[in-house]
């Protein structure tokens, strides 16, 4: 259990606010607006991290919870990599998209409350129920070793849908460099059961890591699941945006939504 002179929320709040603050001037400065995407993938593990070392890896939940929380960001990380994410320039397409829609003015706006510090105190939140469980420490039991399994298949799920994507994106690029027709997004694989199967593996695994904090707690209803029930919420806005974007481009993928599932994996229509 953590000493009682450690508050978790004040040391990762502080970070928090510290990373808000550099994501934004960052953006001012450079005029890239991905920078909240770059940590996307760092930022959750470093929380975890902070919290198991205040607990001396003493606390079994606490390090099973940071061991899943690291494998989830190093297989991000390389995903975003290899996409060139942090590369100069390498800024998400929607944000240009916004741009237009909101005006220098309301998209600064915008950049100041929602892309810097609302989406970094949602990467604290996600993470919070490892707080609920370095606070009331449980023996580690076989639900806690059921639930790191479950983690672990929609990590693997959300591996080989990003897998999928990343194939067909290269393959259509290569067909456009020989100027040869073929299909515009992917329908194949787990993107023939939804339409982002990525998108639902995320969510679901981030309900995963609350389930460990109502073990620890012992409430169903607890505070730390404040961050998965947010990114539940942003995932369907960020998903109708993308949906929005791909329709406008794809007149074929009205049809593509009508046959398939959007998020949760189901036998198409």
């Amino acid at each position: 259990m953590l000493h009682t002179w450690f508050d978790p929320s004040f040391l990762l709040v502080e970070i928090c606010a510290a990373t808000s603050v550099i994501c934004w001037l960052l953006s001012v400065v450079t005029r890239e607006y991905s920078w909240v995407d770059r940590i996307w993938s760092i930022a959750p593990v470093a929380y975890v991290w902070v919290v198991a070392a205040q607990t001396h890896f003493g606390d079994a939940r606490v390090n099973l919870i940071t061991a899943l929380v690291s494998a989830w960001g190093a297989r991000l990380t390389y995903n975003f990599a290899r996409k060139g994410g942090y590369k100069a320039g390498g800024e998400d397409y929607r944000w240009a998209v916004l741009r237009e829609r909101l005006g220098p003015v309301g998209f600064q706006l915008f950049n100041l409350t929602f892309i810097a510090p609302f989406q970094n105190v949602l990467l604290l939140l996600i993470v919070a129920p490892v707080v609920a469980a370095a606070q009331h420490a449980q023996p580690l039991g076989l639900v806690d070793l059921a639930l790191g399994a479950l983690f672990v298949v929609f990590l693997a799920v959300e591996t080989v849908a990003d897998e999928q994507q990343w194939r067909f994106q290269e393959a259509k690029a290569a067909r456009k460099a020989r100027q040869e027709a073929g299909p515009d997004f992917c329908t194949t694989g787990l993107f023939r059961f939804s339409r982002h199967p990525n998108f639902f593996s995320e969510v679901s695994l981030w309900w995963v890591i609350y389930a460990f904090g109502v073990l620890a707690t012992g409430e169903w209803l607890h505070w730390s699941g404040l961050g998965a029930l947010v990114l539940t919420g942003l995932f369907q806005g960020s998903t109708a945006m993308t949906e929005g974007i791909s329709k406008s481009k794809y007149p074929a993928y009205a049809e593509y939504q009508r046959r398939t599932s959007r998020l949760l994996p189901w036998p198409p229509r």
